[in-house]
């Protein structure tokens, strides 16, 4: 049976001499890996669109194993995330994030714009950094330990000024600030936008100015709570902080 369907390729894998098995995110049938033949000659096809950071429309024919695809038609190739090297690191980045902890052929639409949301505003100059801590936020939510940043841990409530506790998962109120130590060293300001990075869909947050300071506390809170809670190792995270060393040497 033929299939068609919009998908953003995650990751691909050499199979053979000649094939490629191509991972693409869909927002009808999840995560989904599909058989490309002949995908690594360079008249093949699939040549092309077979490549991570490429948006297409796949055409596949699924029995009872994995789908062999028939055709692969480009959409959207995002030129600017594959030419940059620091964008490339970025974007990498968020979709191993992604493909990590997405399970195969679990449909989710809110998966699949955020995806395309992120790439999509990359290609066209928003600030990568934040988008990736967008990311990180909302795939928080997918691996059922979110951080609970709108009211606190001990009693629920919404009075601040808040503090994040690692060892809680997420904020304590002025009464429940005990052991000043152990707290996360960021602002009210970085948590309220990571609270707002939680509950907004991604299209409706807009054009956001973050400054360095409240960047670095996110990047060093959300590193922490994946490292602590989630456990994923990436490998395009050593790539991106490469990548930024070399765009930052003084930090």
């Amino acid at each position: 049976m033929l299939h068609r369907l919009d998908g953003i390729v995650l990751r691909t894998t050499d199979y053979g001499e000649s094939n490629k098995v191509v991972t693409i995110l869909t927002p009808e049938e999840g995560k989904t890996a599909l058989m490309a033949r002949g995908a690594k000659k360079p008249k093949s096809p699939f040549a092309s669109a077979c490549q991570p950071l490429i948006h297409a429309v796949f055409v596949y024919y699924q029995g009872r194993g994995m789908g062999s695809l028939n055709q692969a038609d480009i959409v959207t190739s995002f030129r600017k995330l594959r030419t940059d090297l620091l964008l490339t690191a970025y974007a990498t980045y968020t979709l191993e994030l992604i493909d990590r902890l997405t399970e195969d052929r679990t449909p989710s639409r809110p998966l699949y714009d955020l995806a395309y949301f992120v790439l999509l505003a990359m290609e066209e100059g928003a600030d990568p950094e934040v988008l990736v801590r967008l990311a990180e936020t909302k795939m928080l939510a997918f691996t059922g330990s979110a951080p609970l940043l709108h009211a606190c841990r001990e009693c629920g409530s919404a009075e601040g000024p808040f503090r994040f506790s690692m060892q809680h998962g997420g904020v304590l109120c002025p009464d429940h600030q005990y052991d000043a130590e152990r707290l996360m060293p960021v602002g009210p300001k970085t948590i309220k936008l990571l609270r707002l990075f939680q509950q907004m869909p991604p299209d409706r947050i807009g054009e956001i100015r973050v400054k360095p300071e409240t960047k670095k506390e996110m990047k060093l809170l959300l590193e922490t709570y994946y490292d602590t809670y989630v456990g994923v190792r990436l490998k395009a995270r050593r790539f991106l902080e490469q990548m930024e060393a070399m765009e930052n040497p003084e930090d």
